[in-house]
């Protein structure tokens, strides 16, 4: 599950200093699918403030299933974002090449 979810909140962004108690309703609901906030390989702002009074932020979260390694980490990657205010957020999804045996 990903998505911007416009919680601000020291969990994902080192750089704010609260917690809000949106964020543990937000954890609550993922509990429910057995879904995790995934680890972000480096500390980027997911949104980039288009003015001097605000700051950037981390809006965009990705959650996966804890138990896959494979899929528990995202990159953010700001110099893609061209002229929006969000940075891209990709995942990679290692796909297995499988034989799989089918009659008709």
């Amino acid at each position: 599950m990903t998505g911007d979810f416009n919680i601000r909140d020291s969990l994902w962004d080192l750089n704010f200093p609260f917690h809000f108690v949106h964020s543990d309703m937000l954890f609550d609901i993922t509990d429910l699918f057995s879904i995790a906030l995934s680890k972000l390989t480096e500390n980027f702002p997911t949104r980039f403030s288009d003015n001097n009074q605000n700051s950037n932020s981390v809006l965009d979260l990705v959650f996966t299933r804890p138990s896959s390694a494979k899929f528990n980490c995202h990159y953010i990657h700001s110099d893609w974002r061209l002229t929006s205010d969000y940075a891209p957020i990709p995942v990679n999804i290692p796909i297995r090449d499988e034989y799989i045996p089918t009659k008709q």
